[in-house]
């Protein structure tokens, strides 16, 4: 059944632990995005000039039409602002993201790009918009961007990232099978894997906050100090997690026509030095990152919940509540996606079918459970998962006292409430246990069916999290 896209949990609150080489607090890692020549432009091709990330005030295309005013900005960034830049990073290792119809028109920049050793990333065939692009146009531009950027470079682009691109777009990129990384995500500050189909695909986000191009929109910035100030502060809470033992990364995006204005150039050089100043900092490509993560982190194997058929997901959960796979039947007919592929994700899905489901129903379940070191325990003939919850508290081990206690106790409640004491064991201990038995047995039975229908929650919960992890 067709699944919820969208990823909206990621790592969560437990990232992994990046393990940087040197044990560095923080990858810093400058992309140079090289447009200049392939963007919008009739003598491209196109049918209007370009309109996107100049200094030109609302901007708007000109169709069938140049836009002399336009094209001397985009070669402002060739003929100057690549150089400056050039000159101060040269000795950093950096990213270009290259349209590939730029790079042909730019012999002498590619040649100090390969000089610099810096990566050379593919970003698509021209500076256009893809948003309505066919599929199959788009696709056939992946392949022209690989082949005209081998041709030029003389090596096919180990990462990609299109920028203006469409929904079809990490799809398509992925299918092609080349690339160590995609970046056209802006979704967390780790890399992360997708899949699609049978290929994994590791996604190194890239960012829209560090970026030169906010002095190109209204709500943007105007001065090179408000750039600097927000990339210290994004830098200086990046460290200070590295710090504390949960380092990130952190993207900064350059362009040769923005950036490369001498009055921001020097509000950058001012942050690459703070930056520089201090240890633990890993400069890298995004080509080396993705080569660090994929080795320490490879792509997750097996299935996912949420590419499970249902009897696949039934098998898997159909437990979790005592004898009641009914409720993971019904929960994998929810709206399911990636975001549901952990242990608490899980969860929210079976414990929406239990909470909806009927008072009958969810006395079911109750009643499904065995009392607590019951004859069931006594005769071994408890379910796996409650024999181990049960002896982890330590109810295998009572003293024939101790368990005529419980078992009176069983009784009383069961001839009191009409289903057995439920209590998440893993959370107490023997001790607890019993008080908790003594304590709640008075109640009345509406405040103890809402009660163990928590704990089944919770025993649901734990077992999730030993079974997936989180």
């Amino acid at each position: 059944m067709p699944r919820y896209p969208r990823d909206m949990t990621g790592y969560g609150a437990t990232p992994p632990a990046a393990n940087w080489p040197d044990g560095a607090k923080i990858a810093v890692q400058i992309v140079l995005n090289y447009e200049e020549g392939g963007e919008n432009n009739i003598l491209h091709g196109d049918a209007a000039s370009e309109a996107f990330l100049s200094e030109i005030t609302g901007a708007q295309p000109w169709p069938g039409m140049r836009h002399w005013n336009m094209e001397s900005i985009y070669e402002y960034g060739s003929r100057a602002g690549f150089w400056r830049l050039y000159r101060m990073m040269a000795d950093l290792p950096v990213t270009v993201y290259g349209v590939a119809t730029a790079l042909a028109r730019a012999p002498e920049q590619v040649a100090a790009m390969q000089a610099a050793a810096w990566e050379i990333a593919s970003h698509g065939l021209k500076w256009v918009e893809h948003k309505d692009m066919p599929e199959d146009e788009e696709r056939a531009q992946i392949a022209e961007a690989i082949r005209l950027h081998t041709e030029i470079t003389g090596a096919a682009p180990r990462g990609w990232y299109t920028g203006r691109c469409s929904n079809n777009t990490v799809r398509l990129v992925a299918e092609t099978g080349q690339f160590a990384y995609v970046a056209d995500s802006y979704a967390d500050d780790l890399p992360y894997w997708m899949q699609f189909r049978d290929n994994d695909q590791l996604i190194v986000p890239y960012t829209m906050d560090c970026n030169d191009m906010r002095f190109g929109i209204q709500a943007g910035f105007t001065t090179g100090d408000q750039f600097e100030s927000y990339l210290r502060d994004s830098f200086d809470v990046l460290y200070a997690e590295g710090q504390a033992g949960a380092p990130k990364m952190m993207s900064i995006g350059l362009h040769c026509r923005i950036m490369g204005r001498p009055g921001r150039a020097a509000a950058l050089k001012r942050v690459l030095d703070y930056m520089r100043g201090h240890d633990g900092v890993w400069f890298a490509t995004r080509e080396q990152i993705a080569d660090h993560w994929a080795q320490a982190h490879p792509a997750p194997k097996g299935q996912r919940p949420c590419q499970m058929d249902c009897d696949t997901f039934v098998a898997e959960f159909g437990g979790i509540f005592e004898h009641s796979p009914w409720i993971a039947e019904r929960a994998h007919a929810l709206d399911l996606g990636p975001t549901h592929d952990t242990a608490r994700g899980v969860h929210q899905a079976l414990c929406r079918v239990f909470r909806s489901a009927s008072d009958e129903e969810r006395l079911g379940v109750l009643n499904a459970h065995p009392d607590l070191a019951g004859k069931l325990a006594a005769a071994g003939k408890l379910t796996a998962d409650s024999t181990s919850e049960q002896a982890g508290a330590g109810l295998d081990l009572l003293t024939d006292a101790e368990r005529t206690t419980f078992q009176d106790l069983n009784a009383q409640y069961v001839a009191r409430h009409g289903f057995p004491f439920i209590i998440a064991v893993k959370d107490n201990d023997k001790a607890s246990i019993l008080e908790a038995f003594q304590r709640r047995i008075a109640n009345d039975s509406a405040t103890e069916f809402a009660t163990a229908c928590k704990q089944v929650e919770r025993i649901a919960e734990l077992r999730l999290l030993d079974k997936l992890g989180g």
